[in-house]
């Protein structure tokens, strides 16, 4: 894994935030036009959301290194790091829909991009194993962020993602190994403990998705 390289990355993307401004400039734009069911705690909605955005994409290196800590600790590094890969790979070389697009506003669609393929892939270790890989509760921040990018926008990431979890797993990778001896590693309970410090992620930076809630 290269996350050194995402850090310096997004210590780019900051020091260009910080001299420019655009992400607070967009998200205010932004924030009369959220959906009502995106509820902010505070009344700096504006500082609450720029926050988010920003442990949003901060938490992209942190993850990839704790994955792979886990799965190497686990036995499981085969499997997983091409999935990680392909995470940081959004990152260095994102795709060419992204063109055009800089600093923090960038690296929100490239943190998209990169926790919705997490997602998905935990939703494929949920249909074969009976739990995620990665406990990491990112589900509402994710759909929090796809509001944020826009739906059109959003929906081609998606896309990019669906596109490249066909490619690198499907039914066949799950069964090039023991499944049992895999499932037992991955119920480890040194597994499950490593997760523990994963709260979830916008409740913890004070924003929530209200999904009773009227358009």
């Amino acid at each position: 894994m290269n996350t050194a390289a995402l850090r310096e990355q997004i210590s780019r993307a900051h020091h260009h935030e910080a001299s420019t401004g655009l992400l607070a400039l967009q998200l205010e734009k932004q924030l009369p036009h959220l959906h009502s069911a995106i509820s902010l705690a505070e009344r700096d909605r504006n500082g609450v959301m720029t926050r988010f955005v920003t442990a949003y994409i901060d938490l992209v290196p942190d993850l990839l290194d704790a994955a792979n800590d886990v799965a190497r600790a686990a036995g499981i590094e085969s499997q997983i790091k091409p999935v990680l890969k392909i995470a940081e790979h959004f990152f260095l070389q994102p795709p060419s829909i992204m063109a055009g697009h800089e600093g923090l506003e960038s690296l929100l669609d490239e943190a998209y991009l990169a926790h919705r393929l997490v997602e998905e892939v935990n939703d494929l270790y949920i249909k074969h194993f009976g739990q995620p890989l990665i406990p990491a509760d990112t589900t509402v921040a994710n759909l929090i962020a796809h509001q944020l990018i826009g739906e059109a926008f959003a929906n081609q990431l998606d896309e990019a993602v669906h596109l490249a979890v066909d490619e690198m797993l499907n039914e066949e990778s799950f069964a090039l190994e023991s499944v049992e001896r895999y499932r037992e590693k991955l119920r480890s309970p040194n597994t499950e403990a490593a997760w523990k410090r994963w709260p979830c992620l916008s409740r913890q930076l004070g924003v929530e998705l209200a999904l009773d809630q009227p358009a």
